[in-house]
């Protein structure tokens, strides 16, 4: 058996596999030999079956399967040993049509998509801009107000003002404004955030005992929530012959926010020892600045993709990746789909191989080690936020082992510890300048950016 390659196109080899019959005939006659000796034929005792019986019928399948499988092994043996980096598999070439009732030696040809050769010379001239988020005064008050309604407590009120909730009993009503017979009659909540603007004015200033007339598709735009509150589905809303309600008011109720004090200082940071406001603000101050830098990182990432994607501007074997993916997809796609979704695969593909660059570049690798320290801090986080500061490091390692049973939650966490390695050489390597900008100009950056 031989194989040849030659550079017919840019960036795709032909691998040329001549097998000649000293290559298969052994393999082929013993599997016919072991037919002969397992398989019953009518006619014949099981075993004794003639040869040429045997031959007629199994042969032809059985060379067109061992020729296969010999080219198989020896193309990627070949393509390992030449070190040949290639995109996608081997696509057979049906140049010529294969007699395999007559033919003893074979010729059979592939094309391979070759991989491109660059560099990536990531220096300090490579700049890129690092945005920042603020954390100004207001939105720390935001955030503290936001900290005491979420452990604050509802209490009963005499009369409404805007965010309270209303309880009511509804009653759907006839043409003639009372109670229409055998109407919707439930009992139902009334949140000020979720009804129009006009109509939530009439909820404003009112007591337990009065009623109020309303239209009720004017009022809750919101059709799922309509649909819950009066107990039917979203396709019956539209069919509502009467639409006019009487809302009676059973019941008001206010969150009031709690006190910024040492008790809800110990249950939101019950680590930190947090003795006033002021400290209680940096904290605030300082979760924000975490959380805000994650949206940073992510921005930034996405800047260094769109960079080196341009920078490096790698060419692919473009029809021999369009011809591999019709061939390998598991529904049929058409050349139109491809096209169209093409240039996006392309790109995902090009930043595939610019990141394993980087990978091989810069040596990262992560450990099993890593991974297990990495699913026990997770762990420990999360306890954190219950209130929880300790726990065992026999029962630690215990819930760690069982996250990490788990192959799809390994998988996530080898991917975020590149994620975190990849991104530190990135911030290392590039020319970073440091802007910081308010947060509504950082979602407006963020959504041109995504444009």
């Amino acid at each position: 058996m031989k194989i040849t390659k030659s550079k017919t196109k840019e960036m795709v080899l032909t691998l040329t596999v001549n097998i000649v019959n000293g290559d298969y005939i052994d393999k082929v006659s013993k599997i016919l030999r072991d037919y002969k000796k397992s398989v019953a034929i009518p006619g014949f005792r099981k075993g004794k079956t003639p040869m040429g019986i045997i031959e007629k019928k199994y042969k032809k399948p059985v060379l067109v399967d061992e020729v296969y499988k010999i080219v198989q092994e020896s193309l990627y043996k070949f393509i390992s040993d030449e070190k040949i980096k290639t995109l996608g598999s081997p696509i057979q070439i049906d140049e010529e049509k294969i007699d395999w009732d007559n033919q003893v030696d074979f010729q059979i040809k592939y094309q391979i998509g070759l991989a491109p050769n660059f560099d990536l010379a990531i220096s300090k001239k490579d700049k890129l801009d690092f945005f920042l988020i603020e954390v100004d005064s207001n939105m720390i008050k935001k955030y503290t107000d936001d900290i005491a309604k979420r452990y604050g407590k509802m209490t009963n009120v005499e009369k409404s003002i805007n965010g309270d909730l209303v309880y009511c009993k509804i009653n759907q009503l006839d043409e003639k404004g009372g109670f229409l017979k055998n109407g919707i009659s439930n009992d139902a909540t009334v949140s000020m955030d979720h009804i129009d603007a006009k109509v939530k004015k009439r909820f404003i200033g009112v007591k337990n005992g009065d009623n109020l007339k309303i239209d009720i598709l004017n009022a809750f735009t919101n059709h799922t929530d309509l649909a819950a509150m009066l107990k039917i589905s979203k396709n019956e809303i539209g069919n509502l012959k009467f639409k006019m309600f009487n809302f009676q008011v059973t019941n008001i109720s206010r969150l009031e926010p709690a006190k910024l004090d040492k008790e809800l200082f110990d249950k939101v940071y019950a680590s930190s020892n947090i003795k006033d406001i002021k400290a209680f603000k940096n904290k605030v101050k300082t979760d924000a600045e975490k959380q805000f830098m994650f949206e940073s990182d992510r921005m930034f990432k996405n800047d260094v993709v769109n960079y080196l994607l341009k920078k490096v501007n790698l060419s692919l074997p473009d029809e021999f990746l369009k011809k591999w993916l019709i061939q390998t997809s598991k529904q049929p796609i058409t050349m139109d789909l491809l096209n169209s979704e093409y240039n996006m695969y392309a790109k995902g593909l090009q930043w595939q191989l610019i990141e394993n660059k980087i990978l091989e570049e810069f040596k990262i690798q992560v450990k099993e080690e890593e991974v297990s320290e990495y699913a026990k801090k997770m762990i420990i986080s999360q306890m954190k936020q219950y209130g929880q500061s300790k726990m065992e490091e026999s029962k630690l390692n215990e819930i760690a082992k069982n996250i990490l049973d788990n192959e799809k939650e390994k998988k996530k966490m080898y991917d975020q510890l590149y994620d975190e390695k990849t991104l530190a050489i990135y911030k290392k390597e590039f020319n970073l300048k440091e802007k910081t900008i308010s947060y509504d100009d950082f979602i407006k950056l963020a959504s041109k950016k995504n444009k």
